[in-house]
């Protein structure tokens, strides 16, 4: 017959009054670790209870048996605590402690029962922790009330809530340690759970699953708070707005990020233009407003002269107290090594209020402002910078054209003798101020000036680096150039060898431009051969006169494209700067030349129409027929009945992979009959037609007998 196996028998409970017990020496811990006995007595008052018995044995005589007393080996720290709440007489001395006692016949140590408490013990889970947090908010519990009972911080408490805005599928991942918990609080940042779990993918793909990379791909199409134009717009203006801001409560995020760019971008333009309307009222001829103006924005430009306007006697006084105080201060602390605070506060004061002083308004002539322009931008911290006084050169005054009174007449600005104030021409990002009309008549304007210069600022980098690839092009380039230098005794000044690259410079580009395939290729080629070249200028000679022949002509291929230029600037009929009209010609037939020879394709090397860089600047009927030419007549109509800016949004998608080109970026029609004759002795083509319309502009349009520009001009 089996015998039956034995039963186990647990260790009874009672309550035994607490001044029967008395702290083991057998206790295992020593060093003071997490929740402090102070924070634990708190807990127990405010409970009433204790969540966990006390684990104690009888302790014996001389002989071997039982007293009245207990000593306490397992929970010590919960009797230190109730000790605290007696001394505090919170607690009566004989109140009974719940406690398990052990058969002091027991082959079990004192020490290994207190060992064991503490180290089988399991520490929660953080996903348990928060699922807990919830569960008390969700009761009723404030986050503060949450706080207080778990001796932590409401921001501990809010950032364990914030958890919940987590995918459950990436908290599950969590709970069976898929991710570590800087992970998971990262994903916290950004609410959208297919966001979430996108992002969770592509990590793991890449192998990088730092915390700061899981939040640079939630914040991506975000606004950081410290850019400069939430700095100018302000927070608060953003969030009145209906604007939502992304928080890390779980580390510095100086600001959050701003969830709506477009709204920020709104908000950026229109507080840009009231401030250009302010300034426009001054009587400038025009305003260019942007956020960020393009590298040597001011490049060909005149400075206006100006004059600083005049102190007052007041004023005049105020300065030179003001100075004598500083020169006093100074002499008086020369022999100083270190300033006093108020000293030095009082010195820095003195500074700004001269600095005021120096930076005074300052004053125009009326005539100059009629034909100028002013620059606003935003800075880095920022604050809106107002650059005023520039002339472009189509507007300076022509050499030898006198009005009826003998005086200078200002091409393009009129200075009305009754004092009234022209109309400025504000540009926000490169687009007029001005509100579009949705409903446009249904007939193809010419396309604005502005856009013109930026599309062939594609073509001219794109050609750029086509040539720069193309030795055999470039040195036919050079050759054709020397040719002509040679016989047709074209001007030159200079060096010994009157052959030059002059580089072509964009002031006004696209901001795309520099993301371009052939930019980037450019601007590797150039670092490429830099590396190579010797430092020495002396040693250029000997290192080129041994260069292989394929790298000699490669070298020279980068070096001549340089001095590639496709653009288009508005014609100058005058003499002494711009362009002329038979030159702009050649320059556009020569770059169509080279094109042709390079068998450079915009389509091939990755130029795509965009809202940015075309669908969005042009009228509703050209981005009609761009659709109806790159997609056909159906995909147009399936658009026509949208307003402009979806419309425009959709023709992007449909163009995408049609092949499709703005005319400023196709090879010239030799077929097309053309607006413009070359000029005399040269053979030349001439200009496309859609590079010839006629301006459309009010000043044409009110006086037909003034000179129109060849190229379309309508900013």
């Amino acid at each position: 017959m089996a015998t039956a196996a034995q039963k186990i028998i647990l260790s009874p409970s009672r309550d035994i009054p607490f001044n029967k017990l008395v702290l083991s020496q057998s206790n295992v811990r020593r060093v003071k670790a997490g929740v402090s006995v102070e924070e634990l007595a708190e807990d127990i008052a405010r409970r009433g209870t204790l969540l966990q018995s006390l684990n104690v044995r009888p302790v014996l005589d001389a002989r071997g048996d039982e007293t009245d007393m207990y000593e306490v080996p397992a929970g010590g720290r919960r009797y230190q605590a109730l000790a605290i709440l007696v001394k505090q007489k919170r607690l009566a001395r004989t109140a009974p402690v719940p406690c398990v006692v052990r058969d002091p016949s027991t082959s079990i140590l004192a020490e290994d029962d207190s060992l064991a408490e503490n180290t089988q013990r399991v520490p929660l889970h953080p996903l348990d922790q928060f699922r807990a947090f919830y569960d008390m908010r969700r009761k009723g519990m404030s986050e503060e009330e949450i706080a207080a009972a778990f001796f932590t911080t409401a921001q501990v408490v809010k950032q364990r809530l914030r958890l919940a805005s987590v995918s459950p599928t990436l908290l599950g991942i969590y709970a069976e340690d898929g991710m570590k918990l800087e992970e998971l609080m990262a994903f916290t940042v950004n609410p959208d759970h297919a966001r979430q779990e996108q992002v969770w993918e592509t990590v793991q793909t890449s192998h990088n699953r730092q915390p700061w990379y899981i939040r640079q791909l939630l914040t991506e199409t975000t606004v950081p708070a410290t850019d400069k134009r939430a700095l100018f717009i302000g927070i608060e203006t953003y969030e009145q707005a209906g604007g939502s801001v992304l928080r890390d409560l779980f580390q510095t995020d100086r600001g959050g990020w701003l969830q709506d760019p477009a709204l920020l971008d709104r908000l950026v333009a229109e507080k840009l233009k009231t401030l250009a309307e302010e300034i426009a009222a001054e009587g400038w001829k025009w305003i260019t407003v942007d956020t960020d103006l393009p590298y040597g924005y001011d490049q060909g430009l005149r400075a206006l002269d100006f004059t600083l306007v005049d102190l007052n006697d007041d004023e005049r006084a105020a300065r030179e107290a003001l100075r004598e105080e500083y020169e006093r201060i100074e002499a008086e602390y020369s022999e100083a090594d270190e300033l006093p605070d108020e000293i030095d506060q009082r010195l820095g004061e003195i500074e700004t209020a001269l600095e005021a002083f120096e930076k005074r308004p300052v004053i125009y002539d009326p005539a100059d402002i009629a034909r100028g322009g002013v620059f606003i931008s935003v800075d880095r911290n920022g604050e809106p910078v107002v650059d005023r006084g520039y002339v472009r050169p189509e507007d300076e005054t022509p050499v030898g054209v006198e009005d009826p009174d003998g005086e200078a007449e200002a091409t393009g600005t009129e200075v009305a003798a009754s004092g009234t104030v022209q109309r400025a021409v504000i540009t926000i990002g490169g687009q007029s101020a001005e509100p579009e009309d949705d409903d446009e008549e249904d007939v193809i304007k010419p396309l604005p000036e502005r856009l013109v210069t930026e599309l062939t600022a594609h073509r001219t980098l794109a050609l750029r680096d086509a040539v720069g690839a193309n030795p055999q092009v470039a040195f036919t380039a050079l050759l054709h150039k020397l040719v002509r230098d040679t016989f047709q005794r074209t001007a030159t000044s200079g060096a010994s060898l009157q052959a030059s690259v002059n580089h072509v410079f964009f002031r006004e580009q696209g901001k795309d431009l520099a993301e371009t395939a052939y930019a980037k290729s450019v601007i590797q080629r150039h670092e490429d051969w830099k590396a190579d070249l010797p430092a020495d200028e002396d040693a250029l000679w000997d290192w080129l006169a041994v260069l292989d022949d394929a790298s000699r002509m490669a070298l020279l291929a980068h070096c001549v494209s340089y001095g590639i230029n496709a653009l288009y600037e508005r014609p100058n009929p005058y003499s002494g700067s711009g362009v002329s009209q038979s030159g702009l010609d050649r320059r556009m037939a020569e770059a169509d030349r080279l094109a042709r020879a390079t068998g450079l394709d915009m389509v091939d090397v990755g130029f795509r129409p965009t809202v940015e860089n075309y669908l969005g600047r042009v009228t509703k009927p050209r981005i009609l027929a761009a659709v109806r030419e790159g997609a056909g007549e159906r995909a147009a109509q399936l658009i026509d009945h949208l307003k402009k800016g979806d419309m425009a949004k959709e023709a992007e998608r449909l163009l995408a992979d049609s092949g499709w080109l703005p005319e400023p970026l196709r090879l010239i029609d030799h077929d097309e009959p053309t607006t413009s004759d070359t000029s005399e002795g040269e053979a030349e083509t001439a200009l496309p037609a859609f590079l010839a319309c006629e301006d459309e502009d009010e000043e044409t349009a009110e006086d037909p007998e003034a000179e129109a520009p060849a190229m379309i001009a309508a900013e």
